[in-house]
């Protein structure tokens, strides 16, 4: 997220309209992205976009500069996309459809290629992230993807730094697991995976 001026911020927390139009043209596509990867689903991250910025427009008169900007909007993204996985009390596993990039463009074209290798990388991110349970996809994501430090992740959840490691360790046992079992899957015979699957 390109950080945002003071002077905007303090005019939207006046009520400045098109100041916030600004701060929202600045930060839509990167809470988008969080929330993305946190509910796995892009329905829902459209939902969460929405009101996480409802959130902003209503507490930004409260923001008193402590922390940057940016980590408070960390924070509201996280905790708002949380709150959206724990409500519809699921493990959300849905992928991202991109396949609709490549269908606009004609046999051959590189953009096509490039488009589908990007689709490939995307599908493979959310099919490891729903591997997760909600809190410890929020530490990977953080940590792995936007590249934050423990403690910067520690104050965008309001824990403590040992509950980071932890979650941050568990959740990278979960997905080596998870990577070894697809590899045995696709080494041993059809009907060996199958019941290598089926083992409790």
């Amino acid at each position: 997220m390109k950080e945002i001026p003071k002077h905007i911020l303090l005019r939207a927390s006046l009520g400045d309209a098109e100041a916030f139009e600004t701060i929202y043209q600045l930060a839509s596509g990167f809470v988008y992205s969080i929330a993305l990867r946190i509910t796995n689903n892009p329905e829902d991250a459209q939902d969460v976009t929405q009101d996480v910025f409802i959130k902003i427009y209503k507490n930004l008169k409260n923001f008193k500069f402590f922390s940057s900007f940016k980590t408070w909007v960390y924070r509201i993204t996280v905790n708002t996309a949380l709150n959206t996985c724990r409500e519809i009390s699921r493990q959300i596993s849905q992928r991202a459809d991109h396949d609709s990039l490549a269908s606009h463009q004609g046999e051959g074209d590189p953009m096509t290629e490039i488009a589908a290798e990007r689709a490939d990388h995307e599908r493979l991110i959310m099919d490891l992230l729903a591997v997760l349970n909600p809190d410890q996809r929020a530490c990977i994501v953080l940590r792995e993807i936007e590249g934050l430090n423990y403690r910067e992740i520690s104050e965008v959840l309001n824990i403590n730094i040992n509950t980071v490691r932890s979650r941050l360790k568990r959740a990278r046992e979960a997905l080596l697991a998870y990577r070894k079992s697809e590899v045995m899957k696709d080494e041993l015979p059809k009907d060996t995976a199958v019941a290598v699957s089926r083992l409790p």
